[in-house]
């Protein structure tokens, strides 16, 4: 795991923008296409703005990936990452296609479905973020390390559910989804190329913990400490309690 630490929150998502840029085209010159998983919340926000503007991407070539849903909500929702994602990336680049979870309707089947697409061929990037309670997408802790299944139905455990409401997403606690489709972390450790984006000091703790201390179900973002090619893209608040890092 690479650690690249950024002074504010834009040049640490246009840093991980041009990063996973970069791998975009790489594989599109490698292959003639690169298929992509792309993460959503408040993490993502200066990523995704500074990723559709990256130049001499053949978005037309490009076959994204959505890494996790609630159940049970429109996309209409406010909080809805298949609205999210609509608005701030899909609509904005001529993607090839994008395979969107849908949480309204069968949610075992859906989980069937867009895994199967997701194993086709591999993936070359994955966009993701770390939660406050260092969850990675909604694997929460204690996360399962050794399913092989692509997504999985999680329950969402309150620290997960207050971030969301802390961020403004949902109005109450109590409007916050207990239940979500997620990639799975063995899922997510398959992908060539991660690009994990963290900002803000109530991050702060999970850094640390996933970044300096013991790879374990119980901080379930640490299992990146294994991967052979991630990059860890923090703002200086994100990496405040880390001893073993500077800012750049």
């Amino acid at each position: 795991m690479q650690v690249k630490i950024h002074e504010t929150v834009q040049e640490m998502g246009q840093a991980a923008a041009e990063a996973g840029a970069l791998k975009i085209r790489e594989a599109i010159a490698e292959r003639g296409e690169a298929r992509i998983i792309v993460a959503t919340g408040a993490s993502q926000f200066t990523v995704l703005e500074a990723l559709v503007k990256e130049p001499d991407i053949d978005w037309t070539k490009v076959t994204g990936f959505h890494l996790d849903e609630y159940l049970g909500l429109p996309m209409s929702h406010p909080a809805s990452f298949r609205g999210y994602l609509k608005e701030r990336f899909v609509d904005k680049v001529p993607l090839k296609a994008f395979h969107y979870l849908d949480g309204e309707g069968d949610a075992p089947a859906e989980c069937d479905r867009v895994g199967k697409l997701l194993q086709e061929a591999p993936i070359d990037v994955t966009f993701c973020g770390i939660g406050e309670n260092g969850h990675l997408a909604f694997n929460d802790p204690p996360a399962d390390f050794d399913t092989l299944t692509p997504y999985l139905i999680v329950n969402l455990d309150d620290a997960c559910r207050k971030q969301q409401l802390g961020e403004g997403w949902f109005p109450t606690f109590d409007d916050v989804p207990s239940q979500a489709i997620s990639m799975s972390i063995q899922q997510i450790l398959k992908s060539k190329t991660i690009i994990c984006s963290v900002p803000d000091e109530r991050k702060s703790l999970a850094v640390q913990g996933s970044v300096e201390g013991p790879v374990t179900p119980d901080v379930p973002a640490s299992i990146l400490q294994t991967h052979g090619d991630t990059t860890l893209f923090l703002d200086t608040e994100a990496a405040r309690k880390l001893q073993s890092h500077q800012p750049m």
